[in-house]
């Protein structure tokens, strides 16, 4: 059978079985998002970006790298998948429409995406945004026409996204418990002499084994000087004797991921790694106290700023105090909605979720990092996560 006959014959027995919330919660999520839209002079949502998609319609696959697109009016759904995404789009969206394509042939989503749109006057896009390819989008403008496109539809989903619902929350809480699961397995078996491949093993086999699906990130592990180099990940090292071991954990719990780090010693700790974690706790502390509703993200970099002052010739940080989380696909959990940095004018309210990266890095020595997912409420942001904000010691 073809792709729609497979279609029709899984539909018959498994249309939207496992759609990952209850029907109420995308009913009110798509309320909000059309809400927006009828506000903003919008006809039309063309989303790309697999979270997007995900959030109004529970489409759930590892296969990201493909074209798929959601078109969201405020009548309908369609989502338009390749044929070997027919299954998941089946099994597990809520939508109107489903259109297919043959996966080896990508011009095939043109003629049907074009008579999609074609009634809309106003079409968001979302162009800073994972997914949308410039070819399908050249196309489109040619057939329907360029000035029918505006580029606010990733900011208008962003608004909305960037605060949880009850049912999200839950989501992100079972994240945070598997995740630390995982960080306490990775923990225990940290010795000198052993490989930082094998501490990332066990800590993936022990959040996998508490429930986590496929990660947005795989778990990140460095030893020693190369905790100083930013982004970089496990690579058969052998720990030292007394050498810190950075850890940044994040299991996926029906997509959302509440992240943590932990620094670990492979033996005794010396006076300045632990001067460093208290610069971090510090900076953790001022966080918590500045996020609440009514401050905007500004306000809360500024203060961690000021902590972070009279250290910031000795070490390396990123710039970023935190990042939204919630429902992601590789190769990121970062939410992508709202940044707590310098400059972020955007407004703090009660419900948003923020990872809280604190990581300081002296170049070519080592670094010392240390972090919770947090929500916002009206006293402040409260951890997810369960984080000690100690440096645990591991005797050889």
């Amino acid at each position: 059978m073809d792709h729609h006959q497979y279609r029709h014959a899984l539909a018959a027995r498994l249309e939207a079985s496992e759609l990952a919330f209850p029907v109420s919660e995308f009913e009110a999520r798509l309320a909000r998002v059309r809400d927006a839209m009828r506000e903003a002079g919008l006809d039309a949502l063309l989303l790309t970006d697999p979270a997007d998609i995900y959030y109004l319609t529970g489409y759930n696959t590892f296969e990201v790298s493909v074209h798929t697109c959601l078109v969201c009016s405020a009548e309908r759904l369609m989502l338009q998948v390749p044929s070997i995404e027919t299954g998941p789009a089946v099994v597990t969206a809520r939508v109107d429409e489903l259109l297919g394509y043959r996966w080896e042939g990508i011009g095939e989503v043109i003629e049907p995406l074009a008579d999609t749109l074609a009634p809309f006057q106003a079409i968001g896009l979302d162009l800073y945004g994972a997914g949308l390819r410039h070819g399908v989008l050249r196309e489109l403008q040619a057939r329907l026409g360029a000035e029918r496109f505006r580029d606010d539809g990733g900011e208008l989903l962003d608004r909305i996204r960037i605060v949880k619902s009850a049912a999200e929350l839950a989501c992100l809480r079972e994240s945070a418990r598997i995740t630390s699961l995982g960080l306490e397995a990775a923990t225990r078996v940290i010795a000198a002499g052993m490989q930082d491949s094998d501490v990332a093993a066990e800590g993936a086999r022990a959040m996998l084994a508490a429930g986590s699906e496929f990660m947005s990130m795989q778990p990140i592990v460095t030893t020693g000087r190369r905790i100083s180099i930013i982004h970089v990940n496990h690579q058969r090292h052998r720990i030292a004797p007394d050498e810190p071991i950075f850890l940044e954990f994040g299991s996926a719990y029906r997509r959302y991921t509440a992240p943590m780090m932990k620094t670990v010693v492979a033996g005794r700790a010396t006076p300045a790694m632990l001067a460093w974690r208290d610069v971090c706790r510090d900076l953790f502390e001022t966080l918590c106290a500045t996020m609440r509703p009514g401050n905007i993200f500004d306000d809360a970099a500024r203060a961690a700023e000021s902590v972070l002052e009279p250290h910031v010739d000795q070490v390396f940080f990123s710039g970023v105090f935190g990042y939204a989380v919630g429902a992601q696909f590789p190769p990121s959990w970062v939410e992508g909605s709202g940044y707590v940095a310098r400059g972020q004018q955007r407004q703090f309210e009660a419900d948003m979720v923020f990872h809280l990266p604190l990581c300081l890095r002296v170049p070519g020595v080592w670094g010392v990092g240390l972090s919770d997912t947090v929500r916002v409420t009206a006293n402040g942001a409260e951890p997810l996560t369960d984080n000690d904000w100690q440096l645990n010691e591991c005797s050889s």
